[in-house]
């Protein structure tokens, strides 16, 4: 099977899930740990060599304190959790605003990473016009250094993308890298996560046609 370098992982569903269940909205987000870090060693175990989650955007930040505390506090501990699990990690969003969790400043550079592991992104507020606004200024930017001018310049190009919860859209993930990368839709929601899952739709991307435009 032809195995993805880079997969994204777009984690969607957790408060239509928490309603099902008789919660409240913000209880989806801590069940979202679980399958993320499932996630991370089905995509390691497969020879993944990169794997990035969308932890949450400048807009998502919009919604509820008592949501945007929950999915914060979701992302701090994801990342203690995947660095306990020796991955390569980087925590990458808009440190400059007080949206960002200052627990996770020490990981916005990334850690070297234990022998066996893979990289391992999360996009903590992230917002896609936060990310390319250097653009503007940078000089002499073709399609072969573009992503030296961006803030998310070490991520790379993603291969496949992977959404739990039936929505059909990229919701701004990382649109530099995203240029060639193949789309698969769950309807499943994030907290019914299994590693099922992965395999899937590793699956269909090696039944894909990958010419990166050629």
């Amino acid at each position: 099977m032809r195995i993805p370098k880079h997969v994204g992982i777009i984690p969607d569903g957790n408060r239509r899930w928490a309603q099902n269940k008789g919660m409240t909205k913000d209880k989806g987000y801590e069940n979202g740990l679980d399958p993320g870090i499932e996630a991370y060693r089905a995509c390691r175990d497969m020879g993944v060599e990169e794997v990035t989650f969308y932890g949450f955007t400048t807009d998502n930040t919009k919604r509820p304190s008592i949501q945007t505390k929950a999915f914060t506090d979701a992302c701090i501990k994801a990342a203690h959790i995947l660095n306990d699990e020796g991955a390569s990690l980087l925590v990458i969003g808009n440190t400059k605003s007080p949206m960002f969790p200052k627990e996770l400043l020490p990981f916005t550079n990334r850690t070297k990473g234990k022998d066996g592991q893979i990289k391992a992104n999360i996009l903590v507020n992230y917002g896609w016009h936060w990310d390319l606004n250097t653009l503007a200024d940078a000089q002499n930017v073709n399609k072969n250094n573009i992503q030296n001018h961006i803030q998310s310049f070490d991520i790379s190009r993603l291969d496949l993308i992977i959404r739990w919860g039936g929505r059909r859209r990229l919701s701004g993930f990382l649109p530099v890298q995203s240029i060639y990368a193949d789309f698969y839709i769950l309807d499943e929601y994030w907290p019914d996560f299994n590693k099922n899952h992965v395999l899937e739709a590793f699956k269909w991307y090696n039944t894909q046609d990958v010419t990166l435009g050629g």
